[in-house]
């Protein structure tokens, strides 16, 4: 039984504490989508876009309204493309085309993101997914709301050392492509290790084969609440410090579940899961990094940081799964660069590395994210990055990602601007060794030995 109270607790977490249910997420099926006829599937996929999707935007507003719960985002995920498009793309033009034909829908929809223009390629390419893999920065340059990732690696299969060397030069050449925009393209495309058939955040969602036709995935936040609330407790124990967080997860997921389940019964598709992130904005006040001072930290990338984020990262999973019977996507905290001030203070006062916060995603979800890095970047060092992250994944058995913008004709020292939830970012300094050789050799990096569990 719900009391005034809890009422009045989650009202206040609205209007002071930056509370938002982040993203409405509707995943749509484009299997049927496909044909051999390359204007017979973009003409699909538009039709069924249009239409399964048509009232997504007015019904989170409605419910937002009614609820008096800020529903920032409304999104589509869809089938990976490079399964749609196999049949009737015939070269990364073909693809293109059809990422015209997602942008086209998803304004006419009103969504301000679609995600799975993407490959799932951990332990080998097909040819179609090797031509939408080198699409990629065409696509991220000639549209506005297509989210692009690749999958190359798991802990069953390895990686793909292949995909991981593409997708370094694939990264260059977006940022290449849209540098008239400070690289832009690049904060559109993450490269992934365990990715999830579920997750309703960007730039990784996409709709698993594994999914219905269609189901509805709510993603919350709330780190503005979490570090509210521990500002009352300072001091304490850690058994209260964890109780506290484990509560007011709880509490954020509720909200979460209410909003989700209301959004399934209007629109007459599924439920399927809660991903009760904390995803932090460039809101003062609304930071993961915040929350790690709360806990004790001067600045984010002091010693302890990994501990306090490991802590918080289990006791919101904690909190979370005794709100819903149906968590899933990512579920964690998220530690984003430009997106979360706190961050941006830390690199600024030298205190956090790109190699420090590649310790903090050991323990946190997903993982190097919105990291601006001099345009003069190799590409092979960016694989290296990219296959770093995807060991980190691999072996610890969970979801790792980098989404990394080296920003062309930027350095050190620099700034750069990307507007909205995607905030602005120091560009951070990268090793300047090299690891060329090792990105040069072919084939993959083998699964862990703990993956053979059959």
């Amino acid at each position: 039984m719900i009391n005034i109270t809890e009422v009045l607790e989650t009202n206040k977490m609205i209007l002071e504490e930056n509370l938002d249910v982040r993203t409405i997420t509707m995943g749509i099926s484009l299997l049927d989508c496909a044909d051999a006829s390359l204007k017979t599937t973009c003409d699909n996929i538009y039709a069924k876009l249009t239409s399964y999707a048509k009232n997504l935007v007015k019904t989170g507003d409605e419910i937002g309204r009614e609820f008096g719960v800020p529903v920032v985002n409304k999104r589509i995920s869809i089938t990976p493309i490079a399964i749609v498009g196999s049949a009737c793309c015939k070269k990364p033009a073909d693809f293109v085309r059809i990422a015209k034909t997602l942008d086209r829908a998803a304004k006419k929809v009103g969504v301000n993101f679609i995600g799975g223009y993407s490959a799932i390629v951990s332990k080998g390419m097909t040819k179609a997914d090797e031509l939408l893999i080198r699409s990629i920065p065409e696509a991220m340059a000639v549209t506005e709301r297509i989210c692009s990732s690749v999958n190359v690696g798991s802990t069953k299969t390895g990686i793909n050392m292949d995909a991981v060397r593409l997708m370094g030069e694939i990264v260059k050449e977006a940022a290449e492509r849209t540098k008239d925009r400070d690289s832009i393209g690049c904060a559109k495309i993450v490269v992934l290790c365990n990715a999830p058939d579920d997750n309703p955040f960007m730039a990784g969602a996409f709709h698993g084969v594994s999914e219905a036709d269609a189901i509805i995935n709510v993603g919350v936040s709330g780190p503005g609440v979490v570090n509210h609330v521990l500002k009352s407790i300072r001091g304490a124990d850690f058994e209260t410090l964890c109780d506290t967080i484990k509560k007011t997860a709880f509490k954020i997921t509720r909200v979460g579940q209410l909003v989700a389940q209301e959004a399934s019964a209007r629109l007459g598709v599924p439920f399927g899961i809660i991903d009760l992130s904390l995803a932090p904005t460039p809101a003062v006040g609304d930071s993961v990094a915040d929350i790690l001072k709360e806990i004790g930290l001067e600045e984010p990338g002091a010693p302890g940081t990994t501990a306090a984020l490991a802590l918080l990262n289990d006791q919101v999973k904690k909190g979370g799964v005794m709100a819903s019977s149906y968590v899933g996507g990512l579920s964690g905290a998220f530690i984003p660069v430009s997106e979360d001030q706190g961050m941006i203070d830390a690199v600024n006062v030298g205190a956090l590395t790109i190699e420090k916060l590649e310790a903090m995603t050991c323990v946190c979800s997903v993982g190097l994210d919105m990291i601006a890095i001099p345009g003069d970047t190799p590409a092979t060092s960016i694989s290296g990055i990219i296959a770093d992250e995807a060991a980190i994944g691999m072996i610890n058995q969970k979801t790792t990602a980098v989404r990394i913008i080296p920003v062309a004709g930027k350095t050190v020292g620099d700034t750069v601007e990307f507007g909205g939830l995607l905030g602005y970012a120091p560009v951070m300094k990268v090793s300047k060794f090299s690891c060329a050789d090792m990105i040069a050799r072919k084939g993959r990096i083998p699964a862990p030995i703990h993956s053979f569990k059959n």
